[in-house]
């Protein structure tokens, strides 16, 4: 067994993120070491899956690899020499011990005495010491905490005091517990401007000031805290104590939306919990949130459980989850409190369940809104028409109200009408003009059926009264709120009233509203002739007051028709009409509608749709449909006219609008074009969250969009999953056997992962873009991708896999096209340039003299200087080796 295939394996396991891939390759490293015999190898090997178990979320498991170590160092420090790794290792174990209530607590301290001792025998400071000490009083809910704290505090730091993040975070962490918030907010602010590389940094400290920034005012640094943090901690199960903790700051929050959504992600997580301590707040803070869903009125709903151990997957209902997880954590914490001799852990649990809000609704981003209750309706002035007793004259104060819109007074003389018919007997045209009245009232409260039910009585006693006006003007809003209802039928009553109060107008504007009620139902048949031809039979003078409708409708009909310029013609007489009707409002339909035309033209937005939006949106001052389309559509046009920042602002307000609404599916939409936006303007955490958010409700072209936007995003943030977005992005497209697609996505993840040094996993996908590039004809593609798998086995350390990939590069070279000279001169003298620095760094110097004179020679062909003189520089260096 070669040692070489052990330092392989560990350089392999330094490219991935700790967790259970990374821990496989560190262990099977292990196991290859002590079969080689080589023990100070397997002695250091151990040394790291110590920190691979303890980061992977197995801290149990790092008990016995630390214990060894330590072991064997003792035994002969000079052989087994890594006594810094060690010493700092023991902090970890320290803070472990505590964890499972299976192991005494005097292991605890004895480990703490023994740190102790070896800090002082090699000349550290105790700082660390204290501060551990104080992690176990404070696990305990000793009153020594607080001493141990002042000593950590003012100890001196050297070099094996947690980092500049991890430190400041111990501390707010114990003046959390103490209910010193500021203080905590004082010892912490300093740090989060610094940019901290450690492993638990900085979503330690995000984390840690969630209820520093709850308690003091910070709602905003809050909600940016727990967004960031989270981010960080949800791909690691070692961080499954912290993310307890946003669980409770979303229930406390009015967030518990978003903590179903994050105990939904994590559920299984239980199964295989770093420690019983992380499994307890885990499940204590998950049954507040189930607690609080069910309190917005959602306890019905379920959960979906996977499976684990024997356990099938299932749905499981909230309460009967929320019962489990409440008496989990529960049990665990009695657990801790035998084993510690004290009720604190007890009391934590107790606390978490029943947290209260702390500070109302906290949105988590601009464009988050709880869903607007209904609004309780207006106290309503009433009428005193107590001394009306006429039913005749009632129903005239009904049709004068009816004529200014006035709804409140309508309502007021229909109840005084009801209160004197019931000792006055109404006539029979009386009885039919009430009960036409009743439908009104039914349609205004949303009940269609119920209007239908009296206008189509009223329709009939009308006709045996022989009134054929009033039998018309009923007949016709029957059949329109019959098309409302999916009513086909009803189209026929329209035009039978149009027909007739058009031959037989009644008063003034009955015939303009027929016409009108019937072009509009042909407008929503997309019968625009129709509906033009009926418009056109419209008598200015009936009612003229209408002329904005007539406008707007006739806008929407030569849209149907295709006539762009006409219909926006159409829709600025409407906007003018309603601009001198003295009523602003009546703009917005028109003007919106119009501002959609303008926005959608080939060559981009027009410049009037911004102040036409403008104008929309003054003009609706409350929280509406519309006014949310407006915003969407002012968002969509910036967006469209490349003005993303200006954009973000407008989708972001459209996107809380249709929230409040509970319009959900146009708020998911939307965020897709957030999303897009965020990223054109460099937001890219913003455009990740939002593209999340998003994806779980999006499928096909509109999904793959989101993927897009988000890979992009993880990519300018320097994450690792953007490899992985890239990589199911390219899995789409080779389903749809687009091979050019899948080449640019797998050169995007290979990108990324050299990017971010993970060279022998980029390699590979340099190498798999490469084949795509061939199955797809782009000879450039595969020429370029070649030479950089074979860089990137280079600079993982496989010089001689690396020869090899670049020799594929050279011979992909003779495929170029012949009638680009510049471009395959280029593209050979970069291959001739990286095949030299490969062939120099395995001592075949010769050869890699003459790829560099050679790439020299074709970066100045092309007078590409700066190339060209680094190539020289390469090739002297090489002869000065020869020499």
């Amino acid at each position: 067994m070669s040692t070489d295939d052990v330092y392989a394996l560990m350089a392999r396991s330094q490219e991935l993120p700790y967790g259970e891939a990374r821990t496989v390759l560190v262990e099977d490293a292990l196991r290859r070491a002590e079969a080689a015999g080589d023990e100070v190898l397997a002695f250091h090997v151990r040394v790291r899956l110590t920190d691979a178990y303890r980061y992977g979320g197995e801290p149990a498991k790092a008990f016995a690899t630390f214990g060894r170590t330590l072991a064997e160092h003792d035994r002969d420090p000079a052989r087994f020499d890594e006594t810094h790794s060690l010493l700092w290792q023991m902090k970890a174990a320290v803070s472990s011990l505590t964890l499972f209530p299976e192991i005494p607590l005097d292991r605890a301290y004895a480990v703490l005495d023994d740190m102790e001792r070896r800090y002082k025998a090699a000349g550290h400071s105790l700082q660390a010491v204290y501060h551990y000490r104080n992690v176990v009083a404070r696990h305990i809910g000793d009153g020594s905490a607080d001493e141990w704290y002042l000593k950590w505090r003012t100890a001196e730091r050297d070099d094996l005091s947690d980092c500049e993040g991890c430190d400041p975070t111990g501390m707010a962490r114990h003046l959390v517990e103490a209910g010193r918030y500021e203080e905590a907010f004082e010892i912490a602010a300093p740090v989060l401007s610094s940019r901290l590389s450690c492993n638990e940094q900085p979503q330690s400290i995000q984390t840690a000031l969630l209820p520093v920034y709850l308690r003091t005012g910070r709602g905003e640094q809050a909600a940016d805290a727990h967004r960031r943090a989270y981010r960080v901690h949800r791909a690691r199960l070692a961080d499954l104590s912290d993310i307890a903790e946003h669980l409770e700051f979303c229930a406390v929050t009015g967030n518990e939306a978003r903590g179903l959504e994050i105990l939904q992600r994590h559920l299984g997580w239980l199964d295989r919990a770093p420690s019983a301590h992380a499994d307890m707040e885990f499940s204590a803070a998950a049954a507040l949130v189930l607690d609080r869903v069910a309190a917005a009125g959602h306890g019905a709903a379920t959960i979906r459980r996977p499976a684990a151990d024997g356990r099938a997957a299932a749905d499981v209902p909230l309460p009967e989850l929320h019962t489990e997880l409440a008496e989990r954590a529960t049990a665990l914490a009695d657990r801790f409190d035998a084993r510690n001799g004290t009720s604190h852990q007890g009391g934590r649990v107790r606390a978490t369940l029943a947290a209260e809000p702390v500070a109302g609704f906290v949105p988590l981003a601009a464009h988050h809104r709880r869903p607007a209750p209904a609004p309780a309706p207006p106290p309503v002035p009433q009428d005193d028409l107590t001394s009306v007793d006429d039913l005749g004259e009632l129903l005239d104060l009904v049709d004068r109200r009816r004529a200014d819109n006035d709804l409140d007074g309508m309502r007021a003389a229909w109840r005084r009408f009801d209160a004197v018919a019931e000792t006055t007997e109404p006539t029979p045209l009386q009885k039919a003009r009430r009960l036409d009245g009743r439908g009104v009232e039914h349609a205004v409260d949303g009940d269609g059926h119920g209007a239908v039910a009296c206008w189509e009585e009223a329709v009939r006693l009308f006709a045996e009264l022989g009134d054929e006006t009033r039998r018309h003007r009923t007949l016709g809003r029957l059949g329109a709120l019959r098309i409302d209802l999916g009513d086909d039928g009803g189209l026929e009553q329209v035009i039978a009233s149009a027909g007739h109060l058009a031959a037989h107008p009644g008063e003034d504007g009955d015939a303009t509203a027929a016409l009108l009620r019937l072009a509009t139902a042909y407008v929503r048949f997309d019968r625009p002739a129709d509906a033009l031809a009926a418009l056109d039979g419209v008598v200015p003078d009936d009612a003229p007051d209408r002329a904005g409708e007539l406008w707007f409708l006739r806008g929407q009909a030569l849209l149907q028709k295709g006539d762009t310029d006409e219909a926006a013609a159409a829709l600025r007489r409407s906007i003018d009409a309603a601009r001198t009707s003295g009523e602003p409002e009546t703009v917005a339909s028109p003007g919106l509608l119009l501002a959609r035309v303008l926005a959608r033209r080939e060559d981009g937005p027009d410049e009037e749709t911004f102040p036409l939006l403008d104008e929309v949106i003054a003009a609706l001052p409350g929280a509406s449909p519309m006014r949310a389309s407006a915003h969407s559509e002012r968002g969509l046009a910036f967006l469209a006219a490349d003005r993303p920042a200006d954009a973000v602002a407008d989708l972001a307000e459209a996107i809380a609008a249709w929230t409040a609404q509970g319009a959900h599916e146009q708020a998911v939409q939307l965020r897709v074009d957030l999303a897009a936006g965020y990223l054109a303007t460099g937001r890219n955490f913003e455009a990740a969250e939002v593209a999340e958010e998003a994806l779980p409700n999006l499928d096909g072209d509109a999904g793959q969009r989101c993927r897009l936007i988000l890979a992009h995003a993880q990519k300018g943030m320097g994450e690792e999953d953007a490899a992985a977005t890239f990589g199911s992005l390219a899995e789409d497209a080779a389903r749809d056997g687009r091979h050019d697609a899948v080449a640019h996505f797998l050169d995007e993840a290979a990108g990324v992962l050299t990017a971010l040094d993970k060279d022998a996993q980029a390699a590979e996908r340099f190498a798999e873009a490469a084949e795509s590039y061939e199955k797809a004809g782009d000879p450039y593609g595969m020429v370029r991708t070649r030479r950089r798998a074979a860089m990137c086995l280079f600079w993982s350390g496989d010089a001689d896999r690396a020869l090899t990939a670049m020799d594929t590069a050279r011979a992909a070279l003779a495929g170029l096209p012949p009638d680009n000279e510049p471009a395959r001169i280029w593209e050979t003298a970069l291959v001739s340039y990286d095949q030299a620095r490969i062939l120099a760094q395995v001592g075949r110097l010769p050869e890699a003299a003459s790829h560099a004179s050679a790439a020299a020679d074709g970066f100045t062909t092309l007078n590409e200087t700066d190339a060209a003189e680094e190539a020289t520089r390469l090739h002297t260096d090489i002869r000065s080796a020869l020499s």
